[in-house]
């Protein structure tokens, strides 16, 4: 069960990212879109899925106001996701002789 959901916060939001793309590809790349090319919604979906996922939420309407404070709780989800595997793992590290 614990791979499971593992798994899934893994997979979950890149995943949901690429559906979103493939069912309205002009909100993410073009005139109206939140990106000019398609490289950086690749990148983003690559390495900080939450921020990229609210980034394109928020950013065709502009973003202004409270937008900001949305893609920062994203941007805490995606550091949360890579710090929390480091500290889950903290004792498979060996000669770490933290608490």
């Amino acid at each position: 069960m614990c791979c499971f959901i593992t798994l899934f916060l893994l997979f979950g939001p890149r995943l949901a990212g690429v559906l979103w793309w493939i069912a309205q590809p002009v909100r993410w790349v073009g005139q109206v879109g939140a990106f000019d090319t398609w490289l950086w919604p690749l990148l983003g979906l690559l390495f900080v899925p939450f921020t990229t996922l609210m980034y394109v939420a928020v950013a065709p309407g502009g973003i202004t106001g409270w937008d900001w404070l949305w893609v920062g709780i994203a941007v805490l989800a995606d550091i949360a996701s890579y710090a929390g595997g480091g500290y889950g793992n903290r004792n498979r590290i060996p000669g770490y002789t933290g608490s």
